[in-house]
């Protein structure tokens, strides 16, 4: 049996009827809340979701690695990557964690 993943479509819908609002509204929503956080993580290096997690900007440092084809080394250059940390409260009822003994 295939998974059945929500749709941006089937969350607007959703985001429309919970709010009960319609569903050009709820786009709208959508659409400001992704340049909202695009535009804080550019601005601030974070946008925090709160309950659901934070998009955070990372800097990685220039490193060297190992070419897999031939082993040859290579050096790759420093760069900034985009990461998402799902907050614990989320996580823990998503994946409860394991009881200790």
């Amino acid at each position: 049996m295939a998974i059945q993943r929500m749709t941006q479509t089937a969350l607007v819908r959703h985001l429309a009827e919970s709010c009960e609002v319609n569903n050009k509204v709820a786009r709208q929503f959508l659409d400001s809340l992704a340049s909202l956080a695009i535009g804080e993580v550019k601005k601030n290096g974070v946008f925090v979701l709160p309950g659901i997690g934070r998009l955070v900007r990372q800097d990685r440092k220039a490193r060297v690695g190992r070419n897999p084809a031939t082993g040859e080394s290579i050096k790759i250059p420093a760069k900034k990557v985009v990461k998402f940390r799902v907050a614990k409260a989320a996580k823990d009822s998503i994946v409860p964690p394991k009881k200790a003994k």
